[in-house]
């Protein structure tokens, strides 16, 4: 858009181009868009990780119970020790399921907080400029 003689005096003294000057601003929609699909992919990742969690536990105390027999039948020091390490082990797995509900918690919370930056945009021209501008550009959404 062309600025009017008027202006020309301005534009020149504080060396700017009598155009309006616009950059691209991401929005909130776009933002949302573009989280919901890393969104999706850390659903699959958190239920896919719980699950097998799940089944490491189930596992471990499967196993914990046969060596805890194996150990009082044989009585055996070396068995008692492999169960001792076994239920440390499957105690751990329970411990990082918690962490995993922790995580993920943590993960909901930043999206509820949203962005924090802000972006300040300037438009250079005559309120009737940008006027038109902002016209055209509803214009163009309503399309």
């Amino acid at each position: 858009m062309k600025m009017t003689k008027k202006f020309d005096d301005l534009n020149e003294a504080f060396n700017v181009a009598g155009d309006i000057v616009s950059r691209e601003v991401e929005t909130v929609e776009e933002k949302v868009e573009k989280f919901s699909n890393v969104s999706d992919d850390l659903k699959k990742d958190y239920e896919y990780t719980r699950g097998n969690l799940y089944s490491i536990i189930e596992k471990g105390q499967e196993a914990l119970n046969g060596i805890l027999e194996l150990a009082q039948e044989s009585e055996m020091p070396r068995a008692y020790e492999v169960a001792g390490q076994l239920i440390k082990n499957v105690a751990d797995a329970t411990d990082k399921l918690i962490d995993l509900q922790k995580k993920l918690k943590d993960i909901d919370e930043d999206k509820v907080k949203g962005p924090t930056n802000v972006t300040n945009a300037l438009f250079v021209g005559s309120t009737a400029e940008l006027s038109k501008l902002l016209k055209s550009r509803t214009e163009e959404d309503n399309k």
